[in-house]
């Protein structure tokens, strides 16, 4: 095995990333505070060329530093919008025939297993993450059609947003990235 350098990579430039076909799928971001966990599920939304991300309530927008930080320019190829209000904007999503899932604890949640059998089902998604402490709230999980769970084993109740957010993410791009041309 030999190391494979950056240049010879051959990944996209930004212009030619915002033509290019995107999987089914939008990020939506409820009152997440951290500006690192913000910038790096830019970047992994980047890597898994999601459709867009909504940053609703008190998440913070680009151009920040700390969001560049983790972001590492993500923020300038994916595309993203400030919508205040998240119930609003999932009824805007829902009307507009996305099948919201809810990443969250939550009785009746599903797990990564029923992500195949859930694409298969559906056309285009919206992923809700929340707060980093309080979750998704109650109100906006009323609103979605599943909640999706990662189990885990240990003594710890949950993953951090970004590190949630890169398995849910994978998860999903591997079920969908045959809908588009890579």
């Amino acid at each position: 095995m030999q190391k494979i350098p950056n240049e010879a990579l051959g990944r996209l430039d930004v212009e030619t990333f915002k033509q290019a076909p995107k999987i089914p799928l939008t990020i939506v971001l409820d009152s997440v505070r951290s500006m690192h966990n913000v910038g790096s599920i830019f970047r992994t939304a980047d890597a898994y060329r999601i459709e867009k991300i909504l940053l609703c309530g008190t998440t913070p927008t680009p151009p920040h530093r700390e969001i560049h930080k983790t972001a590492l320019g993500a923020t300038e190829s994916v595309e993203w919008a400030y919508y205040p209000d998240i119930l609003q904007t999932l009824g805007n999503l829902k009307k507009a025939g996305y099948t919201l899932i809810a990443i969250e604890q939550a009785t009746d949640a599903i797990t990564p297993a029923d992500v195949p059998h859930i694409c298969l089902q559906h056309q285009k998604f919206a992923l809700i993450f929340g707060h980093e402490v309080l979750g998704v709230s109650q109100e906006a999980i009323d609103q979605c059609d599943y909640c999706l769970e990662l189990p885990q084993y240990g003594t710890k109740h949950s993953l951090n947003i970004s590190v949630c957010a890169g398995i849910v993410l994978y998860e999903f791009f591997n079920n969908l990235r045959a809908r588009i041309s890579l």
